[in-house]
């Protein structure tokens, strides 16, 4: 048995893959600053584990077609993230000036450039590490 998302029509296993590809983008946005400001960053961590887990299902589900639909709406969703801000608050920040710790500086950069390099190293991985083995009834 694969699972409930695998067994679905192709339009659906699409519409997932692109929905857990955006919220992925969106968690791992809203986490990766976590630890920053003390240079430890486990919130950068802990979003790039969530974007390589949830293309490694992407891949899985689709093959390369669900990669790609991963990868693009994951990007938009950072990267739109990124990009629009409201009363100066940003969600990514980037590019700070002045003595503050490495992570503090270049999280906001390492997560925008990271789940793109992620997602298409995962790209070029052999398929035999994005199937599931059948299962056999004991």
């Amino acid at each position: 048995m694969k699972p409930w998302s695998h067994r679905q029509s192709a339009l659906v296993r699409a519409v997932i893959t692109i929905l857990a590809g955006a919220l992925a983008a969106f968690v791992g946005t809203f986490a990766h600053r976590m630890g920053a400001d003390m240079n430890i960053p486990y919130g950068l961590v802990l979003a790039f584990v969530l974007i390589i887990l949830s293309t490694w299902c992407a891949r899985a589900r689709m093959g390369v077609i669900g990669l790609a639909l991963h990868l693009i709406a994951s990007s938009m969703t950072a990267w739109g993230l990124a990009l629009t801000t409201t009363s100066g608050n940003a969600l990514i920040v980037a590019g700070f000036q002045g003595d503050m710790p490495y992570f503090t500086q270049h999280a906001g950069y390492i997560w925008l450039y990271g789940l793109v390099l992620v997602q298409v190293v995962m790209l070029i991985l052999p398929t035999r590490w994005f199937t599931i083995p059948a299962q056999r009834d004991v």
